[in-house]
């Protein structure tokens, strides 16, 4: 019932005469997915790169009534998933309004004592209803440190102190999934709940009641359960009850983008970093390139754990500072507009460490940042190896053989690369390859890049000191 503020029912009387009906959460959910899916309406707005894996998989458990886990590594959108569901509840849902009530009780079917007495001791002229918002519908929490009565409930000891029986549902104090009945609760890694807390989801999840201390209480709650984690830890045993596993309806499996152009556009998406502006940026698109290709080779690396993964936020981190250091340079050498080399990726520390977990027995002795600079370095020599060609290259290295040294850096003047090259003419050429433009920015970007390239493909050698690279012959 699609109705306004002003014109919904203010009364159980009202209700009825409206021909509202009641639906479980997740009948409201399967019927308002349908008709999206049979309109054609885009389904899952922002994202990105799981049309033909993920997105199918979540479309067949919406349509089976299935509770869900959303099962992947870090930086897979798992949560941005779980809160796009909310969309396919009802824009609001009628409830009781009562002051009494410790959940929003479905006017026609109430389930706590205060909810089932008002309705048996009143006309439904002096029944009031008030009305849910699709947004509030939805809540989410963290494992880690909850507990029982966080999410399940227990007795309160202050409504026993204020004069509340213990054998009342008056003493009971109600946890998230209680008062998220006839809405979506989500809780994220969940291998990190604790065992009591698991237990008590088994009733949940399959009889749908709750179960407090030793109470005789039996709630027929009506609420969709999402659950999120981490493969290397869910798999291990001990840290996922298996009974709990069992009663989980569907398990989606979420994964990375499977191409480079496709996490260009999410990054490009997510960032939230304006271009244009008083120094406005332009981006040339190998260096797009080479900022998802370092997340692409950080994913394959021997000296990463696996298991832990490298989130998109890698990515976008690194983006952010890329265009930062070209703004920066902007700003103080009056540039516009301001290009992003490849010296500006040395900045990429501040961004990176910390977001890549290293693994003890391929890394050794080698620090973070020598990750990190074997990554970079292996990102450039990949998008290099895709650009430019083999012949011109030979012919640079050569003029590198007589003792040509060339200093470049994050802060130096666009202008100043054609004078440093002059005596390296061959390297524009193969440089404009890569991105033809006329701009003194861009075409310093793109000799950085072939700089950059053939010390990654070890036809140069490079020395850094402080945002100031050399490349020469050894």
């Amino acid at each position: 019932m699609d109705t306004t503020t002003q014109t919904r029912p203010a009364t159980l009387h009202e209700l009825r005469k409206s021909g509202w009906k009641s639906r479980s959460v997740k009948q409201e959910i399967h019927d308002n997915f349908l008709r999206a899916l049979a309109a054609g309406e885009q389904l899952f707005p922002g994202i990105i790169g799981y049309d033909e894996t993920v997105i199918p998989e979540i479309n067949i458990a919406l349509l089976s009534g299935h509770d869900m886990l959303f099962l992947g590594e870090k930086g897979q959108a798992k949560s941005r998933l779980m809160r796009a569901l909310v969309r396919f509840l009802d824009k609001a849902t009628p409830y009781l309004d009562l002051p009494d009530a410790p959940v929003h009780e479905d006017p026609y079917r109430p389930i706590s004592r205060a909810g089932k007495e008002f309705i048996a001791t009143h006309p439904e002229d002096d029944i009031p209803i008030a009305w849910w918002q699709r947004e509030d519908r939805y809540a989410e929490r963290l494992a880690p440190g909850t507990k029982f009565a966080d999410i399940i409930g227990e007795i309160d000891p202050a409504k026993l102190a204020s004069g509340a029986s213990l054998s009342t549902e008056e003493a009971l104090h109600f946890g998230l999934i209680p008062r998220m009945h006839r809405g979506i609760f989500a809780m994220n890694e969940l291998p990190e709940l604790d065992e009591l807390v698991q237990v008590g989801l088994f009733n949940i999840l399959e009889e749908r009641d709750v179960q407090i201390r030793g109470y005789p209480i039996q709630f027929d709650i009506d609420v969709m359960i999402l659950f999120s984690a981490n493969p290397a830890t869910y798999n291990r045993s001990g840290k996922v009850i298996p009974q709990l596993k069992d009663r989980i309806g569907s398990v989606i499996h979420t994964h990375y983008p499977r191409e480079r152009d496709m996490a260009i556009e999410i990054t490009q998406q997510e960032s939230g970093v304006r271009l244009d502006g008083e120094f406005p940026v332009v981006v040339p698109y190998f260096m797009r390139q080479v900022i998802e290709e370092i997340s692409i080779a950080a994913r394959r690396s021997k000296y990463i754990d696996h298991d832990s993964g490298v989130s998109a936020r890698l990515s976008l981190a690194n983006f952010r500072t890329m265009v930062a250091s070209a703004r920066q340079r902007a700003a103080v050498l009056g540039e516009k507009p301001a290009v992003p080399r490849i010296s500006d990726l040395g900045h990429l520390y501040s961004s990176s460490l910390g977001k890549l977990e290293l693994d003890m027995m391929g890394s050794h002795q080698m620090t973070e940042r020598q990750v990190l600079d074997a990554v970079v370095a292996e990102a450039v020599k990949v998008i290099f190896e895709e650009y430019v060609e083999q012949h011109g290259l030979a012919e640079i290295a050569e003029i590198f053989s007589k003792g040509v040294r060339i200093e470049v850096g994050d802060m130096l003047p666009s202008s100043e690369y054609a004078n440093r090259l002059q005596r390296v003419p061959p390297a524009w050429n193969v440089a404009f390859e890569v991105n033809a433009a006329e701009d003194e920015a861009v075409r310093a970007s793109c000799v950085e890049f072939v700089l950059a390239g053939m010390y990654a493909t070890d036809r140069i050698s490079r020395a850094q000191r402080h945002g100031r690279i050399v490349y020469e012959l050894e």
